[in-house]
């Protein structure tokens, strides 16, 4: 024979589930965003490198950018020249949950090309 207080927690694990996997979907959710964005950043960091390699070659703005572009996945690229150096400046917006976060890379290379 069952007791009555047993029959009341009826379900109960059903209800506490329902409330309890929002919660867990949206942390997941969270995650994998982060995990994005930090894929994102490193495409960036790849792509800077590789823009400021060629503008040090003797490359146009024009040729650096296509390279940024190709591997970052469509960043913008600045160019400042400093001194010796020659940076390439990109930046992107992430992207899905993370949208309102601007990733930032830079890099500098000896500008052999003038």
């Amino acid at each position: 024979m069952r007791s009555r207080s047993a029959d009341r927690e009826r379900g109960s694990a059903t209800a506490e589930l329902a409330v309890a996997l929002p919660a867990v979907a949206l942390v997941l959710a969270a995650c994998l965003a982060a995990i994005q964005l930090g894929a994102q950043q490193v495409r960036l960091t790849d792509a800077s490198a590789d823009a400021a390699r060629a503008l040090a070659r003797g490359e146009t703005v024009e040729v650096a950018a296509g390279i940024a572009d190709r591997v970052s996945g469509g960043a913008a690229l600045e160019v400042a020249r400093d001194g010796l150096f020659v940076c390439a400046v990109l930046r992107a917006g992430g992207s899905g949950l993370m949208s309102s976060i601007e990733l930032r890379s830079e890099s500098c290379a000896v500008d052999g090309g003038r």
